[in-house]
């Protein structure tokens, strides 16, 4: 390697080369994403909350091209996530190149070597290194990162349009089914009592437990253990170390606060105000910061008010939720299980695997609609979810709301989503489709 690259960064880089290129592909649950993973000429930035399984879609794409007959010496992969690499720079990364090429001399610019960088926005500068290698090479990239900010700030204008975006979240329910060594039922809208039985025990598990990898199957009390410290990985590195928070007991509460109350309204007015009630020092500015902040690292998922101006957006509450419904319960404080507040979480989640832009609709009678889903392929839905609709005044009034913003929206197909089965209501509107939610979940995209 060039010699001007300190010794212990040659010799690590040289080390972590060597063994991308020898160690087994591990095994891995394969993610079902919604769109194309890649676009010829940009690199592939995979992003998400730290856990969700973001390196190991990478040994998915790994076990792919080797199914595709490219060769295991055209598959490397650096995994930047390594103390033993503080201090690294852009400019010590491109004579890693060359020693891969001296190693595999008759590849270069013959045939298509598939790099993976994991964590690459740990080294400053790196968007210089990739820009280079896309522009010299013959190269398939990928790159992943915990923070949004790779793509919204880095990767925009450094790479100058040359990303495409896959994000990684936790397990959906079909593929945690699939982990756990189930699968999914091929008409999951026309079951059997028995199958119906066990899928719907299987949905509940899922929104108590959630979809994060290393959660599925452990008891609660380590599940809790997990998720919490998960949670506190990401607001002390993807939050006050690289965005040199100060204020951590305010960002503490704010976690706290936003993880407890899923889909609750948020201000950051009132936040601020109860903060300042307990005797506690944050400014509102300090307050919107920390909001961009936790949904830059994928904890948190904001949902803003439909509105025709984006004044009367900014001057109305959102909604928040968690990225994952495992991680309500492990920050509620009532003691008490509410899965209506797992199920919108996990409703939106997938509403995000689908790529959907996501508002939520107050009606002019003020009511509410749950979700305004508009898909990348020009569909638009009101959504509206509600764990049990079996009482009729429950099942009116959810019905009138989704019939109010039906009327604003009349474009929008009207969907109702339940817990399970027998908590839908018993006469529903011939313009509205009700289902239970892991009925929509296991179902195509296009065909849901």
């Amino acid at each position: 390697m060039d010699p001007s690259v300190p010794e212990r960064f040659r010799s690590l880089l040289g080390e972590k080369l060597s063994d991308s290129l020898t160690a087994a592909i591990p095994p891995v649950t394969p993610r079902r994403l919604h769109g194309a993973v890649q676009l010829p000429g940009k690199v592939t930035a995979v992003v998400g909350m730290r856990r969700t399984g973001k390196t190991m879609f990478l040994h998915q794409i790994q076990r792919e091209r080797l199914q595709a007959g490219a060769g295991r010496e055209r598959l490397p992969h650096i995994n930047f996530e390594d103390e033993r690499l503080a201090g690294l720079a852009a400019e010590h990364l491109h004579p890693l190149v060359e020693e891969y090429y001296r190693r595999f001399p008759a590849l270069r610019g013959r045939e298509t070597v598939v790099w993976c960088f994991d964590e690459i926005q740990n080294v400053p500068g790196w968007e210089r290194f990739i820009r280079r290698m896309l522009d010299t090479e013959k190269v398939e990239i990928f790159i992943t990162g915990s923070s949004a900010a790779l793509l919204s700030r880095e990767i925009a204008t450094a790479l100058r349009g040359r990303a495409w975006e896959v994000a990684i979240h936790p397990f959906s329910f079909e593929e945690a089914l699939r982990h756990g060594g189930g699968r999914a039922p091929k008409r999951p809208d026309a079951l059997g009592a028995r199958e119906r039985s066990a899928i719907e025990r299987a949905f509940l598990d899922y929104l108590a437990t959630g979809g994060f990898p290393e959660a599925q199957g452990l008891p609660a009390a380590s599940r809790h253990r997990l998720l919490r410290d998960y949670v506190d990985v990401a607001m002390l590195r993807d939050v006050v170390e690289r965005h040199g928070v100060s204020n951590v007991a305010g960002l503490r509460w704010l976690v706290r606060h936003l993880l407890g109350n899923a889909g609750a309204l948020f201000s950051v007015e009132k936040f601020y105000a109860a903060l300042k009630s307990q005797g506690l020092s944050i400014s509102k500015d300090t307050v919107h910061r920390l909001m961009g902040h936790l949904q830059d690292c994928f904890l948190v998922r904001t949902v803003w008010m439909e509105a025709g101006s984006e004044r009367k957006r900014m001057v109305n509450p959102r909604k928040a939720y968690p990225v994952d419904p495992g991680l309500i319960p492990v920050f509620d404080r009532t003691g008490r299980a509410n899965f209506g507040h797992a199920l919108e979480t996990a409703v939106l989640v997938e509403l995000e695997r689908r790529r959907a832009e996501v508002s939520y609709v107050k009606t002019p009678q003020g009511r509410e609609v749950d979700f305004l889903a508009r898909y990348p392929f020009g569909g638009e839905e009101l959504i509206q979810v509600c764990a049990d609709t079996n009482a009729a005044e429950t099942a009116r009034r959810e019905l009138r709301a989704l019939a109010e913003a039906g009327r604003l929206f009349p474009r929008a197909r009207k969907r109702l989503l339940t817990l399970t089965q027998d908590g839908l209501p018993r006469e529903v509107p011939a313009d509205v489709l009700a289902q239970p939610a892991y009925a929509w979940m296991l179902m195509p995209a296009e065909s849901s």
